[in-house]
């Protein structure tokens, strides 16, 4: 399968767009599809061979798994790119736009769910990490 991409222009600061991504304690606030959902804890070392682990998780504790990888670049305010425990490739960049952030996602869709489930998913969650980070500006 192709790769897949999502995106969204977040109206904040790319320094505090890039603060939200990446500490555990901002992560745990947003990274979830919808409201069934929580993300109870999250690790992040960000760096070049750093791992990852934030634990996804339903509000009504029938399912969980973490989602984890380990980082292969790290650009400060500009991209992250990382492989996921399963071999995939996910690239992060964020582009400064005036006083707003493009925030675009490119990764390699995993083979059981179809791309249009998978790209709806991940938007969720970005759309989800936009009222986070607008709501803390």
């Amino acid at each position: 399968m192709e790769p897949i991409t999502v995106q969204s222009v977040i109206h904040a600061s790319v320094s505090k767009v890039w603060q939200c991504w990446t500490e555990p304690d901002h992560i745990i606030q947003w990274n979830f599809a919808n409201n069934d959902w929580h993300c109870p804890k999250a690790e992040n070392n960000l760096t070049v061979g750093g791992k990852f682990s934030y634990t996804m998780a339903a509000k009504d504790g029938s399912f969980s798994f973490d989602f984890w990888g380990v980082y292969d670049q790290v650009e400060l305010y500009k991209s992250i790119n990382y492989s996921l425990g399963d071999g995939r490739k996910v690239a992060v960049s964020f582009i400064a736009q005036n006083d707003a952030t493009l925030v675009k996602q490119i990764f390699d869709p995993e083979e059981i769910n179809p791309a249009e489930i998978q790209a709806a998913g991940w938007q969720a969650i970005l759309d989800n990490f936009k009222k986070h980070v607008e709501a803390e500006s």
